[in-house]
């Protein structure tokens, strides 16, 4: 197995337990908003259920930010200056129109208003669907790949001319030495003065 494959392995498997526990944090909070903890007549938010789900999302976002900065793609700098907020909340608030459009398609469409239905369009179909482009757009838009050494040295050529200066004993002209230098990115060595006459 590559080490690409493993890193994606990896990641994604932080990624999926970091977004369980926002669903969860989620989940919580959008029950007690829209169902009262099935209490029904003390629920908050129970004749705004989209509300409710936005406002338990929103917290939820808080939580899949710390944990998908600091772990899930630990291994991967912000593509941008403030830590990659800005484009993480922008993708957040567009992915959760996907469990939105599930959960009004629920209630607006099939007349389905208990907590099981909620939560099923909502917290699970519109979860997965929701899940699988944020990873996608997160691991894009949001965090760097990291590049490994071999990667910035793989062009064509490059390696073979390295193990040839390897294995090469015998002496090295200027003009050699500064095509390899320049073939590896390396600093170019500054050219030799000729003696000055008297």
């Amino acid at each position: 197995m590559s080490d690409r494959t493993q890193r994606f392995i990896a990641e994604a498997g932080r990624f999926l337990v970091v977004g369980g526990a926002a669903t969860i944090v989620a989940l919580i909070i959008f029950n007690y908003l829209a169902h009262g903890f099935s209490t029904g007549d003390h629920a908050p938010l129970g004749d705004q259920p989209i509300l409710a789900f936005v406002i338990a999302n929103t917290v939820g976002m808080a939580v899949s930010y710390y944990g998908s900065r600091h772990w899930a793609f630990r291994d991967r700098q912000p593509v941008h200056s403030d830590g990659g907020l800005r484009m993480f909340v922008a993708i957040n608030l567009l992915t959760m129109l996907i469990p939105i459009a599930c959960l009004a398609i629920s209630r607006d469409v099939l007349g389905l208003d208990d907590p099981f239905s909620d939560n099923v369009s909502a917290n699970v179909i519109g979860l997965v669907l929701g899940l699988i482009a944020r990873f996608y757009l997160f691991r894009t838009f949001v965090f760097r790949r990291p590049i490994s050494i071999v990667e910035i040295y793989d062009e064509p050529g490059v390696l073979e001319q390295v193990d040839a200066r390897k294995t090469h004993a015998g002496p090295v002209s200027e003009s050699t030495a500064l095509a390899r230098s320049r073939s590896i990115g390396g600093p170019a060595p500054p050219p030799a003065r000729a003696p000055e006459g008297d």
